[in-house]
């Protein structure tokens, strides 16, 4: 006698277990439906799995226990799903797993593939599929109400909705259910389309009225909270914008469309809420989409919270899962630079540079990393070779050009820095700095009257400039050795800024050249005073120049 032939009469057995089983399943769970007790809800979830142990074939089993297991929290909407799409494959000619898989495909707002489910139910039922074609008009009503609808949406809405009614027509007790359904979704879709109406011209105060009024009447705070959170964001009212979304929030955790407008409100308008955007950030890892995406923003949380590991952290996991972001490695690039690792640095801000998205994008990340090896890693050529790469990608950074020209100021080349800081100018002969620096290396380089103008142009531009008044000052003092003219702009300065050790100092000298000896030594004074904070200066050489003015 053959093994299959001795196992007949135990597969017969569990069969018939598993028939049993499923029908006390069912009674349990009309009990429950009808008497809302957990006991029988219970039970029911426990026939249901000991129908799928005796039969694991059984289609019915799975999608029952999936809706029940969904509904008590045990499972989640991807699992229920999953579920289901094991019922279709035992029994695809199924009607019911077909619509089970679509109800909580349209719960996953997958409204597409709910619908090819619907859809093969009613190719299924042929003439016998009323109740299909009314969930799918349902599950198209859901969408219109959730989503941007098309005018075919309407019109399919309406084509499935009068054929189911008319094929369901003698099917009272599933038409009497269906009717009360659908009277609540038309519910939402008359206060969607009013207060949709209301938006477009502008009404927004009546718009939210109706928004509230739909939230007591419909319960559905998810769908009109949201709405209510989009209005108030368009009319700038943040408080109000993110209670709303609050609210989506606590009837439905996992929104992830709010989760993702309430993180982003937050980041943006909201600084001091840092760790609740986190927390909404990280919920949205659970749904595994956009994933580097998530890190990245998080990444940014991070560093706003001064927190250089976990920035570092995040912004890590999203380069692991798109290597190739240019803007990710950027900002490892920075995380890394603001923890002082600055090979890391170097290494991913190299890999943004040769991704090299934009140009002008592009020419910022070679000014970043120019300042690394010029202030950090003291390699001039390199500097050089950075800043000279970013303005072939972008002539038109004014920043590149400045910061180029300091690097060959402390290079000491002042040909190349004065060249530099005067095509700056060319670019953009509005702005100040080019004209102060450039007044600098045109001093350093003994070309005093071209320095002059140079320094008188940077004031006129920017009269609150207190370096610029200083080193204009310093000039007519050093230069032109007009002490009364200098120590006109040694007291701007330091009117402008009062903690300006060196233009005390300069004042000092200006009013020890012209005799002031009281002026001079108060000047001497508080630059020694301020020299103790500041330690600008040589001491012993302020005090010997203060000593030296009661000198007899």
């Amino acid at each position: 006698m053959s093994e299959q032939t001795l196992l007949q009469p135990i597969k017969a057995a569990n069969i018939d277990k598993a028939r049993e089983s499923l029908e006390k399943a069912r009674i349990a769970h009309e009990n429950y439906l009808i008497r809302q007790q957990n006991s029988d809800l219970q039970e029911a979830i426990e026939y249901y799995i000991d129908a799928v142990k005796y039969d694991p074939s059984m289609p019915e089993a799975y999608y029952r226990l999936a809706t029940l297991m969904w509904e008590q929290g045990q499972i989640s909407l991807d699992t229920a799903i999953e579920q289901c799409k094991t019922a279709v494959s035992l029994a695809p000619q199924n009607v019911n797993a077909h619509l089970y898989t679509g109800f909580f495909m349209k719960l996953a707002q997958d409204f597409k593939s709910a619908e090819q489910e619907f859809k093969s139910a009613i190719k299924m039922g042929k003439f016998k599929s009323g109740r299909p074609r009314l969930i799918l008009s349902q599950s198209i009503l859901q969408k219109i109400n959730s989503q941007n609808a098309s005018a075919g949406d309407y019109l399919n809405f309406l084509y499935y909705f009068l054929s189911g009614s008319i094929m369901l027509a003698w099917d009272r007790p599933s038409m009497k259910m269906f009717y009360k359904n659908i009277s609540d979704d038309f519910s939402v879709f008359t206060f969607n389309t009013v207060g949709k109406f209301l938006e477009k011209f502008k009404l927004y105060p009546s718009a939210e009225v109706v928004y509230k009024q739909a939230i007591m009447t419909t319960n559905h705070g998810e769908i009109f909270y949201n709405k209510m959170g989009d209005l108030a964001l368009k009319n700038k009212e943040l408080d109000l914008t993110v209670d709303c979304y609050r609210k989506v929030l606590e009837e439905n955790p996992l929104n992830r469309e709010v989760l993702i407008k309430l993180a982003t409100v937050l980041q943006t308008y909201f600084p001091e809420n840092t760790d609740e955007a986190v927390d909404c950030y990280e919920k949205l890892l659970e749904f595994d989409i956009d994933t580097p995406q998530i890190y990245y923003e998080l990444g940014h949380l991070y560093l706003r919270k001064e927190d250089k590991i976990n920035s570092i952290s995040a912004f890590k996991l999203a380069v692991e899962r798109d290597s190739e972001n240019p803007f990710y490695n950027n900002s490892l690039a920075y995380a890394y630079s603001k923890a002082e690792l600055y090979d890391d640095s170097i290494e991913h801000y190299q890999k943004a540079i040769s991704i090299n998205p934009d140009k002008e994008w592009t020419s910022i990340v070679c000014q970043a990393l120019g300042s690394i090896y010029a202030e950090v890693k003291g390699n001039i050529e390199a500097a050089i070779s950075t800043y000279q790469a970013g303005i072939i990608l972008d002539e038109k950074n004014y920043e590149l050009y400045l910061s180029l020209g300091d690097v060959y100021m402390a290079a000491y080349d002042l040909d190349s820095a004065i060249r530099t800081y005067c095509d700056a100018i060319l670019l953009n002969p509005e702005d100040y700095r080019g004209y102060s620096k450039a007044g600098i290396a045109l001093w350093e380089k003994d070309y005093l009257e071209e320095a002059l103008v140079s320094f008188h142009k940077s004031i006129d531009l920017n009269p609150d400039n207190e370096y610029a008044q200083n080193n204009l000052g310093i000039l007519y003092l050093d230069g032109l050795g007009d002490a009364e003219e200098a120590l006109e702009y040694f007291e701007r300065a330091v009117e402008l800024n009062p903690n300006y050790t060196l233009a005390y100092f300069n004042a000092a000298r200006a009013s020890e050249a012209m005799g002031f000896t009281n002026d001079a030594a108060n000047y001497y004074q508080m630059s020694i005073d301020l020299n103790k904070i500041t330690q600008e200066l040589d001491e012993e050489d302020i005090y010997s120049r203060l000593h030296k003015l009661f000198d007899i």
